[in-house]
């Protein structure tokens, strides 16, 4: 997951933060949206809104942040603090939803954090405007929220089907976003375009979509608090591709 940093930054040399976001939005709903219509037939009307607004917090929102703090933060910074996750999915679900939190659970993801920030610090120390943190820790909010819901509204839906209804609504917004940026008009015979738009699309496919089945897969079997943990592997690979 640290790689998606890596594939942001090359997205960023030709293109602007939203066209990264969008593009990287709508490749992961255009790979999905085949399975759309089955899936919507056997998923419960009532909870389809909650598939909806999982999509906006989870992927939407976070995807346009971290590309708009990754023009002025270093990207092995916005790794690491990407790790807040773990800690508003516990902020979260003890105010809003009733999550029992024990002692344990809050020194490990205390320690995790502090370790992380200490492996960033011990390699560049470098932070950033403290308005594009804010746009980081904003998506972890998000993240945060959404890990909460996810557990507690959309247990008997199958991990795909949370993925494909999601990111298939959001190409709709996207493909506006896209258009309203004259993403089409981008020159791809220049080389160095075409790799930007290839890095945003192979965000969207691998790092997105596989990631977020994955992790709902991973949600479901081993909770909110556990599934989130995975963060803390991210600072490892973000500062990794900067040696």
């Amino acid at each position: 997951m640290g790689s998606s940093f890596l594939l942001m930054l090359i997205g960023l040399e030709k293109l602007n933060a939203w066209q990264v976001a969008a593009i990287r939005l709508f490749s992961a709903g255009v790979i999905l949206l085949p399975f759309a219509w089955k899936v919507m037939q056997r998923i419960p009307k009532e909870k389809i809104s909650y598939i909806i607004l999982s999509g906006f917090l989870g992927s939407f929102f976070p995807a346009f942040l971290f590309c708009l703090a990754e023009t002025k933060l270093d990207s092995s910074f916005a790794g690491t603090l990407n790790s807040l996750t773990p800690i508003f999915v516990l902020i979260v679900g003890a105010s809003f939803f009733q999550l029992k939190v024990n002692s344990r659970q809050v020194l490990g993801i205390l320690i995790s954090f502090t370790g992380s920030i200490l492996l960033f610090l011990s390699k560049s120390g470098k932070t950033g405007d403290l308005m594009y943190i804010g746009f980081i820790v904003l998506a972890t909010f998000l993240y945060g929220l959404n890990v909460n819901m996810v557990s507690r509204k959309l247990k008997e839906v199958a991990s795909f089907d949370i993925a494909v209804l999601a990111f298939s609504f959001l190409t709709i917004p996207s493909l506006v976003i896209l258009l309203a940026f004259q993403t089409h008009q981008l020159n791809l015979s220049d080389s160095s375009t075409l790799w930007s738009v290839l890095a945003s699309a192979g965000l969207g496919i691998a790092g997105t979509t596989v990631a977020s089945i994955l992790f709902y897969i991973f949600l479901k079997r081993a909770g909110g608090v556990f599934a989130s943990t995975v963060t803390y592997g991210i600072p490892f690979v973000a500062i990794g591709w900067g040696w």
